[in-house]
């Protein structure tokens, strides 16, 4: 039973695959214009579909909006029974139909013509009903569906999929969209987390950043670093300036050589250039670098080199970016 299943499995997903190699013929002319289109559109991207295609229609709104390109989806059937006074002529309009034959989309299409929009066809079926009434033509034709009998979408609708992203990814690249662009567009969740959230939010500071002179001895510096929590701290000048870096791992790696390290300065063995990060870098930069150079923690710094504050590899876990 398990091999069966794991022969089908693989099988649809070769299906869907070969499915999708086949949209790289099927970006032309019509594609281009489709793009060009939509990026000098003044209203909204409508995109229309029924059943499956639809809910791939959905996925298209969603990947727009996510890049900043005002779209909604419209049923064809709510369009018939009031919902045209939705649609401006200055909106572009994508209809995705395989068959390009559906009946409900038969209906408005004399509708959106009145209206003079643009209408962009995604569909299986150039000579279709809805091809002809299109301004540009998109084929998404695939060899079969991964449907056993041919017949349930499958193949078709991931190629669907698969253009609509490259519509919404090629007109981003046109607009210069940008990290920044998708960091003001999704601040919540851990998407908004990595692309927003700066080390200066979440660092220990004041009372809680462990910062110790580079004069003191390392047992001083164990009660420092024992009251923070933090099992790292700062070494600093008499300006506050970062001259060193000590940690508990340092103390346990120097006990074993050193029965009298406690009474040892920092300054004789402490890190002297440890890495570093400042208040305005992103949480997630931040992250980046403790995972590069294998580190629990980071002082922060300003630009005098004044220590600021101490990030700490647990807090970066709490708010989910590392």
């Amino acid at each position: 039973m398990s091999k069966k299943i794991i022969s089908r499995a693989k099988k649809t997903i070769a299906i869907e695959l070969s499915g999708v190699r086949e949209q790289l013929k099927h970006i032309n002319s019509g594609f281009v214009k489709s793009v060009e289109t939509i990026n000098s559109c003044r209203g909204r991207v409508v995109v229309i579909g029924v059943g499956k295609s639809g809910l791939i229609g959905r996925k298209i709104v969603a990947t727009f909006s996510s890049i900043g390109v005002p779209s909604i989806f419209v049923h064809p059937t709510e369009l018939i029974h009031g919902d045209l006074g939705m649609i401006l002529p200055e909106d572009t309009v994508i209809i995705l139909s395989y068959s390009g034959e559906s009946e409900e989309i038969k209906k408005i299409l004399p509708m959106l013509k009145e209206l003079k929009m643009k209408i962009i066809a995604i569909t299986g079926r150039k000579k279709s009903f809805l091809a002809k009434f299109a301004d540009f033509v998109i084929d998404v034709s695939v060899d079969k569906e991964a449907c056993p009998f041919n017949l349930v979408p499958t193949a078709s609708t991931t190629a669907m999929l698969v253009i609509g992203d490259a519509l919404a990814m090629s007109v981003g690249e046109l607009r210069g969209f940008k990290k920044e662009d998708y960091a003001r567009l999704h601040p919540g969740g851990t998407l908004g987390k990595k692309l927003n959230l700066k080390v200066n939010q979440i660092m220990h500071s004041d009372r809680d950043n462990p910062v110790i002179n580079q004069n003191a001895t390392v047992g001083q510096a164990l009660i420092v670093m024992t009251e923070k929590k933090l099992g790292a701290t700062s070494v600093v000048d008499g300006r506050g300036r970062l001259t060193g870096y000590f940690t508990d791992g340092d103390l346990r790696r120097k006990l074993q050589s050193d029965s009298n390290i406690l009474k040892r300065k920092l300054n004789t063995i402490m890190t002297k250039s440890p890495k570093t990060i400042t208040g305005d870098a992103l949480a997630s930069e931040a992250a980046e670098t403790m995972k590069k150079y294998n580190c629990d923690n980071l002082p922060v710094i300003d630009n005098k080199r004044r220590v600021i504050g101490m990030i700490d590899e647990r807090d970066l876990i709490a708010i989910g970016i590392k």
